[in-house]
């Protein structure tokens, strides 16, 4: 796939569910590009920064409460 320079992202999908996204954003009140960026950018940062809840294995307890 062509990845430009300018900071336009082109992308072909099926045209009902284009529509269905659109109704979607409309009836939240958002337009296609808040909606991408807020996504984006919410899948770039997740990418860069550990979650809290991501519990490494030796520490994690078992159903009674104990450490595995």
């Amino acid at each position: 796939m062509a990845r430009g320079k300018s900071g336009r992202i082109v992308l072909e999908i099926d045209p009902e569910l284009k529509r269905q996204l659109y109704t979607t954003l409309e009836n939240r009140q958002q337009t296609m590009k808040e909606w991408f960026i807020r996504e984006a950018e919410g899948l770039v940062c997740s990418g860069k920064q550990p979650s809290l809840f991501d519990v490494p294995e030796k520490i994690q307890t078992n159903k009674t409460g104990g450490e595995k």
